[in-house]
């Protein structure tokens, strides 16, 4: 257009130019009047039409009821009046869009606005949600971890005193009243109960103590017969002055093997006991809801409190209660309250290093007020700067506008020196092109990244699973290795000190391997950890450990383990083996016979998430023993050394590795390791490892007694 109007004006020079204007205007639109609106567009008209019509229609309704064919009209009249409203209400969005967001620079403000402080808000917004779930959940936490302690002590009390009952019977009272005085003593509580239920035949009669919210129980339920090791947890017991149940958490035991009756302790869940749960917990139970059985009330318990508490927040915890008589387990619902600071302060007392006038939880704190503050300081200065940021880009785009002005009013010889009319045209199109080049690549260095961060922390989180430090047992020498496929394994071992005499010793194998392996064998070693220190024999922990881990573990997994526990001062070593791979005994110099045994306990997988898997893991695990001598050589192996195969795809196999314990037993356990790992080195050759190669070399120096008291 430019270049057709400088011929028009060369080919009349006697055409004027008009006058540029000193400052450019923003296009003006064509202003409607009012009337216009109505009479000259097809929604004013039918406005018109509407409201006339709609104006008759209430007249005439005012002499009278109207036929239906009128009030269908007057409803399609009301239709055609909204549809009319939004249309205009569109267009004069539109127009005070075009109005304000005419100008680029309050383009970019808004935008900023959207794009800074929005997104502020938002964050600010999803911070604090996630602050009020997190606080709901762990007071929820908090008070379930407080009411599990409670329910594990009253099973603690409840079995200590059927233990010493079943042994003997004839000191139920003083083993009854001797428990529930150590009770009171020792578990801090409002108020216990204690009762002993004769079995029929039996000739002990019930005792009952501390049986003040309600009358002792003087029969056991037939379900709870059934159940050999007793049962603990909250459970719905009639009242016996009301139908409303009452919640208590409660504990059964049975006393003796072919019991003669059955140890009960209640606690009360009632106002009191809730109290004491907030103050070792510092969450309040307001009510606890008892939803009704099938032929029963609901119950709801609502504790006193104390008025000077202002809770900050709420939460709800669920507890399983189960009615006493017919057993059947209900849902009970715990409303909570809690403030902030008292949450925060139970969760930093783990936290109470000091650092000069600070403990760790207040320098959290005020590390967390600084960020607060330089987040806004940011934001601020953030929006000041966008706003002249915006002012700056702005300058170069309304100096373009005046030259287009003052072109489009005639002004040809008017020169503006636009530095960003490059990057306004083909400067976007190579940005576009460079810009999808380098999300590419930050996509595929990104996944990159994120997958060597996953193996670093998966290799720091096996790493820590696995023993720090040769194990201290006198009479014992002990050593290990765990080669991993990869940069992370299934394999995992482990030694636990039960004792100054005793040593438990584990080795596993988890399906499959990577991430997930890792974190399974993390899960594993915090368990059997804790279930070493409790479980004696390795039979009972393997059985526990398959009842815990088979409710977390995918159902595509499972876990090989064996377990052993070696007693110096009787010297013998107890095992169980739960699908794992075979030992490998050789027995000392002092045994007739010399040759090296492969030992095959029966026993099956940890953690078969299938119909009847529990039941036949215990038929199957077998416990076995061996008598320890000096000069022993015990080996523990995981698949990956056996199932190592050369480039022809053979494997190394049992028989050759039993081959090299016996020919080689003599040599220290270190020495051992190393001429297995030679031979398997020399066998595989250039192939490649493909499972990971864990194994425990132990070889007995002394025993008995004499093998303790070496370390004293």
């Amino acid at each position: 257009m430019a270049s057709r109007k400088l011929a028009e004006d060369s080919s009349t020079p006697a055409r004027r130019r008009p006058p540029p204007t000193s400052l450019p205007i923003p296009p003006a639109e064509p202003q409607l009047a009012i009337r216009d609106v109505l009479v000259r567009s097809w929604p004013g008209r039918l406005f018109i039409v509407a409201a006339a019509l709609k104006l008759i229609l209430i007249a005439a309704r005012l002499l009278g009821e109207l036929p239906g064919f009128l009030q269908v009209l007057s409803s399609t009249a009301t239709l055609a009046l909204v549809f009319v409203l939004l249309i205009f209400v569109w267009r004069l969005f539109v127009l005070v869009q075009r109005r304000l967001l005419w100008r680029v620079r309050r383009k970019l403000i808004l935008s900023y606005i959207f794009i800074g402080v929005v997104p502020s808000l938002l964050i600010v917004g999803f911070f604090l949600l996630g602050g009020v779930t997190i606080s709901m959940s762990v007071s929820a936490y908090l008070f379930r971890d407080g009411y599990e302690d409670v329910v594990r002590n009253a099973g603690i009390l409840a079995e200590a005193a059927a233990v010493e009952i079943g042994r003997t019977p004839r000191t139920t009272r003083e083993t009854i009243e001797r428990v529930y005085r150590n009770g009171l003593r020792a578990l801090d509580l409002p108020a216990i109960a204690i009762a002993f239920v004769p079995a029929s035949g039996s000739a002990v009669e019930p005792i009952g103590l501390g049986w003040e919210h309600q009358s002792a129980p003087l029969a056991v339920p037939e379900w709870a017969r059934s159940r050999a090791g007793g049962f603990t947890g909250a459970f719905a017991v009639a009242r016996p002055d009301s139908a409303e149940p009452e919640l208590v958490i409660r504990a059964l035991r049975p006393a003796g093997t072919k019991p003669v009756g059955w140890v009960i302790v209640d606690v009360p869940l009632d106002g009191p006991m809730l109290d004491r749960l907030h103050e070792t917990t510092s969450v309040k139970a307001e009510s606890v809801f008892v939803p009704p059985a099938a032929d029963g009330p609901a119950n709801t318990l609502v504790p006193g409190q104390p008025s000077s508490f202002a809770p900050f927040g709420s939460g709800v915890a669920v507890l399983n209660a189960v009615d006493w008589q017919t057993g059947q387990t209900r849902l009970a619902t715990v409303a909570l309250s809690f403030r902030l600071g008292e949450l925060y302060n139970r969760l930093s007392l783990a936290q109470s290093v000091r650092f000069s006038t600070l403990t760790l939880g207040e320098a959290f704190l005020l590390m967390l007020a600084f960020v607060a503050v330089l987040f806004l300081i940011i934001e601020i200065v953030a929006l000041v700067m966008g706003l002249a940021l915006a002012r700056s880009i702005t300058s170069s785009i309304h100096e373009l506008f005046m030259g287009t002005e003052r072109v489009r009013q005639g002004d040809f010889t008017h020169r503006i020196d636009v530095r960003t009319k490059d990057q306004l045209g083909e400067l976007a199109d190579s940005f576009n092109q460079m810009t999808g080049s380098i999300e590419n690549l930050l996509q595929t260095a990104a996944e990159k990244k994120r997958m060597e961060e996953e193996l670093r922390i998966a290799r720091q989180i096996q790493m820590s699973l696995l023993p720090r430090g040769p194990v201290d047992m006198p009479g014992l020498s002990v050593t290990a290795l765990c080669v991993p496929a990869r940069e992370v394994g299934g394999d995992y071992y482990d030694f636990f000190p039960l004792g100054r005499d005793r040593l438990g010793v584990l080795i596993a194998d988890v399906s499959g391997k990577g991430t997930s392996a890792a974190l399974y064998m993390a899960e594993l070693k915090g368990l059997v950890l804790s279930l070493s220190q409790i479980c004696l024999s390795p039979r009972h922990l393997l059985l526990e450990v398959n009842r815990i881990i088979s409710e977390n573990l995918d159902s595509r997994s499972f876990i090989t383990m064996t377990y052993a526990v070696i007693d110096m001062a009787d010297g013998v070593m107890t095992y169980a083996r739960a699908g794992h791979t075979p030992l490998i005994y050789l027995p000392g110099p002092a045994a007739a016979d010399r040759d090296a045994q492969v030992l095959t306990p029966n026993g099956m997988v940890l953690g078969l998430r299938i119909d009847g898997a529990a039941e036949k893991f215990a038929e199957l695990l077998e416990e076995d023993q061996i008598v320890l001598q000096k000069g022993d050589v015990i080996v523990l192996y995981t698949d990956g050394i056996t199932e190592a195969m050369d480039p022809s795809s053979d494997l190394f196999g049992e028989a050759r590795l039993s081959r090299i314990v016996q020919e080689h037993g003599h040599l220290e356990s270190a020495e051992l390791r190393e001429r297995i790992l030679r031979e398997i080195e020399a066998f595989v050759g250039s192939a490649d490892q493909h499972d990971d190669m864990t194994m425990i070399l132990i070889k007995v120096e002394r025993t008995g007694v004499a093998a303790a008291r070496v370390a004293v």
